[in-house]
């Protein structure tokens, strides 16, 4: 993912499908390389690479 996408994310209402590594999470904040992330399946947190997050297109 790239750093302008993320902002859009963060700075908008709508629902977005943010995954890290095949797990859904949902973004707590970023900076210009690193996100903080919540997995959504737990309460586990974890700072990743911006980079490393996808969004899963709807025929995935």
């Amino acid at each position: 993912m790239e750093l302008n996408r993320m902002k859009h994310i963060l700075n908008n209402d709508d629902k977005y499908d943010v995954y890290y590594d095949n797990r859904a999470v949902w973004i707590q904040g970023a900076n210009d390389e690193i996100a903080k992330v919540g997995f959504v399946d737990n309460f586990e947190e974890k700072d990743v690479f911006i980079k490393d997050l996808y969004e899963r297109n709807l025929g995935d």
